[in-house]
């Protein structure tokens, strides 16, 4: 067996005839054009537009190789090769063509949101396909002053995100603050209610410009949520993180004259900010100079309980006790808290009262209403 595989060695390597001699004819330009353009095609990367790069510099390649072998070499199987080598090319480069648009992301704007918002996160392509294909790949519009959500009547069932434009949101017609892209329109909404509840906004919002936006239904997203967690993961980052901003922004309304930002997440800030209610003790009077105040603290009557009751008609005080003032009882008198004799080692959000933002402006303090305030 070995000495017939020698011998058909022999007669392929060996037994064809030697060249006796180069030849100084070269071939004509299809020959050498054709292996250019393959050597140039040859340098692609990997990948799939590595792939389309080759595959699309050796379809002329092996265009100027068959026009060689049909007008140059005159041989017919020189010319089926090449022929069949470039129908190979083509159908390779429709595969990758078919293959990059079902991988992309239909549409530039949804395009332009997954480099703008996505990408920075590192979610994947296939996974911010699963996102669009939740919202039907689809992307909306609002004119010019058109309402998106009208407060009290339009019911929350959908969670929508701005793509382009600009929102404006009120409250009884008070401005409040602006929605603008790559933030969600509805994300207070959306994270007041459970899957099984159902609300009503709260807010107005109106297109200020011409907008463009994806919105998802509530029951369908809940769905998607509810079957991929590492989706689910994103929107709770993104919900908070746009959440924030909008608290951020009205935060921008309350400063001081000095340029010291009041930070809406202290709990006593409402006290502090809040128009005292009609009829309150003091309201509309001028604070006066600080002995006058201090005299004013010193001759304040006893608390409420120990204040005496208002008259009240003589058929009603026939039937209390008419036991004379001087042996009633008075109740015991509050015994001071640590705290009220003692200076505060430091403050915290529960320590601020309404004497330490005095001297603030643009507050509520300086207006009369809410309503005046937002103005």
């Amino acid at each position: 067996m070995s000495a017939d595989n020698s011998t058909m060695l022999d007669s392929v390597i060996y037994g064809h005839p030697l060249c006796e001699g180069w030849t100084n004819n070269t071939e004509g330009a299809f020959y050498h054009l054709g292996n250019t353009i393959m050597f140039l095609g040859y340098m692609g990367g990997s990948g799939a537009y590595g792939a389309l790069f080759i595959f699309g510099f050796l379809v002329p390649s092996y265009v100027c190789l068959s026009l060689w072998g049909w007008f140059s070499m005159c041989g017919l199987d020189v010319f089926i090769w090449n022929l069949l080598l470039l129908l190979a090319c083509l159908a390779q480069i429709c595969h990758l063509i078919y293959r990059l648009h079902q991988e992309g992301i239909p549409g530039p704007e949804l395009s332009t949101l997954f480099s703008a918002v996505y990408l920075p996160l590192d979610v994947p392509v296939q996974v911010f396909k699963d996102i669009a294909s939740a919202c039907e790949n689809k992307v909306l519009a609002l004119d010019v002053e058109e309402t998106y959500a009208v407060e009290g009547k339009t019911p929350i069932d959908q969670l929508s995100f701005l793509l382009s434009g600009r929102i404006r949101v009120s409250l009884e017609g008070q401005f409040l603050h602006y929605i603008f892209p790559h933030q969600f329109l509805d994300s207070p909404e959306w994270e007041s209610l459970r899957p099984n509840e159902e609300g009503n906004f709260q807010v107005t919002l109106t297109a200020e410009t011409e907008c463009r936006y994806i919105s998802w239904r509530r029951r369908r997203l809940y769905m998607l949520l509810s079957k991929e967690r590492y989706i689910a993961r994103i929107f709770s980052v993104m919900l908070g993180s746009d959440i924030a901003d909008k608290l951020y922004a009205l935060n921008d309304k309350l400063f001081a004259k000095s340029g010291v930002r009041l930070d809406i997440r202290l709990p006593s800030l409402y006290h502090v900010l809040a128009p005292s209610p009609p009829g309150s003790e003091g309201e509309g009077r001028a604070p006066g100079p600080p002995g006058e105040q201090l005299r004013v603290e010193e001759e304040d009557p006893a608390p409420a309980y120990q204040q005496s009751a208002p008259p009240q008609p003589q058929d009603a005080q026939e039937g209390e006790d008419q036991t004379p003032p001087a042996q009633r009882q008075a109740p015991p008198r509050r015994q001071p808290w640590t705290s009220d004799t003692e200076p505060p080692s430091g403050e915290d959000s529960t320590s601020l009262v309404l004497e330490d933002f005095a001297d603030m402006t643009g507050s509520l303090m300086d207006y009369g209403s809410e309503r005046d305030y937002l103005r």
